[in-house]
């Protein structure tokens, strides 16, 4: 039986590098394999031997449109061994510069990467040459995140203020105060974002998928809750602290990305799976204008992320600005506690989905082991599996178009392969 390899490379718009091999036998798919081939990073081992107080600055180098999710669940796990109290406007203030990361990060995926797709453009900038006024409100959009990340965290790439306790500092009312106008225009252009990617067509591609996301008693989730896994009848509730006893790591010989299954099986996390486990949580402005864009919940189609995606970003702006509005600067920026040896863990919502952490450290505070589960490594085996769904309706196709027919699954996921370059590269074989 006759062989060959074809080999197509593409710009992908994801952050990192990485390649999807595809292997046929005559109609029939023998493998699906997205290859995350960037070499391994080593935070866990190298935040080994580290002082506690050191991984928040650390762990958010591990990614620039998400440090805060980084940082948070390395402080809300350390925050739990050493029985931290939290002032409450601290804590709003940490729910504050969440609503920032979201911003920024939801619109660079929306109007940057992912409507490309749905507007038939390679690229942003092809965008910006016909539509420019779009790709203004979208980098306008994330300008606003990043002004929050900046006044909140001294900078809005990788902020250094946040610590174990609270904030090494905190800002004045004032210096909030005028991020409102700019959050006022936000509010009303993400309501535009929300009818404009509700109006776009969507493939049909509807699948049974299993979601998770982190599920908090009253709020939509940031930081706090536990974990929601979506079943036929009601969603199972798993303890942060119970995270491994249900949800498996392992390596694939394929990919430097570890994959993480929910009891032996691939599942969903993210905007999408936050939307369908959590709709009930959102501000009444996000909730009338979902509604409002006639989708029905639970929104069961990949293709819907972008939907999921504008309606937290909306979510995100009207929080932040209810909490600047009855924002009291707390008396300190910081509790005080006591360091003491053991083993905690903790879990936030990072713009892509839920993020895993977990430390060991001794009396000195000094990290002896860590674990971190990011969103990507849950969704990768979920990701090969919709493609496997997807090939038999495009295989016939020409190789570039079933490269892109591909690329726009992947990117409904926006998986941080490894938040650098650009590239993926489709591998078919055929027998």
């Amino acid at each position: 039986m006759s062989s060959r390899t074809i080999h197509v490379d593409m710009v992908a718009r994801v952050e990192g590098e990485g390649a999807l091999n595809v292997e046929l036998e005559g109609d029939a798919i023998r493998h699906v394999q997205l290859n995350i081939f960037e070499p391994p990073r080593f935070f866990e081992a190298f935040l080994q031997g580290r002082h506690f107080s050191e991984v928040p600055d650390i762990v958010a180098r591990i990614c620039g449109i998400c440090p805060v999710a980084y940082q948070m669940s390395a402080v809300h796990a350390f925050e739990k061994l050493f029985d931290v109290g939290i002032d409450p406007e601290v804590r709003r203030l940490r729910r504050l510069l969440y609503c920032g990361e979201w911003i920024e990060s939801h619109a660079l995926h929306i109007y940057l990467l992912h409507a490309p797709d749905f507007l038939g453009f390679d690229s942003a900038l092809e965008i910006s040459r016909t539509a420019p006024d779009v790709v203004k409100r979208g980098l306008r959009l994330k300008k606003v995140g990043d002004a929050i990340l900046k006044t909140l965290g001294g900078r809005a790439v990788h902020p250094v203020s946040v610590c174990v306790g609270g904030f090494s500092r905190v800002p004045s009312k004032q210096a909030l105060t005028k991020l409102l106008d700019d959050l006022h225009w936000a509010r009303d252009a993400a309501v535009e974002t929300v009818h404009w990617v509700a109006g776009l067509e969507f493939p049909d591609f509807d699948l049974p998928y299993t979601f998770a996301a982190l599920k908090h008693g009253e709020e939509y989730p940031f930081n706090e809750g536990n974990i929601a896994v979506s079943g036929p009848d009601d969603d199972v509730l798993i303890p942060v602290a119970g995270f491994e006893q249900h949800f498996e790591e392992h390596q694939v010989a394929h990919s430097n990305a570890l994959q993480c299954h929910y009891h032996g099986k691939p599942y969903f996390v993210g905007p999408l799976a936050r939307l369908n486990i959590n709709h009930g949580r959102l501000h009444p402005l996000a909730a009338s204008t979902l509604a409002i864009a006639g989708l029905a919940l639970p929104l069961t189609n990949p293709f819907h992320s972008i939907v999921a995606r504008a309606v937290e970003l909306l979510e995100a702006v009207v929080e932040a600005i209810d909490i600047i509005e009855g924002y009291t600067p707390p008396d300190r920026a910081a509790a005080d506690f006591k360091v003491r040896a053991g083993e905690c863990m903790a879990a936030t919502e990072a713009p892509r989905g839920v993020l895993y952490h977990r430390y060991v450290v001794d009396a000195d505070g000094l990290v002896k082991e860590a674990k971190i589960v990011p969103p990507t490594s849950q969704n990768q085996t979920r990701i090969e599996e919709d493609i496997r769904v997807l090939l038999p309706s495009v295989i016939d196709r020409d190789n570039a178009e079933v490269a892109h027919a591909c690329e726009r699954v992947i990117r409904c996921y926006d998986p941080c392969i490894s938040c650098a370059t650009h590239f993926l590269r489709l591998t078919m074989s055929r027998h």
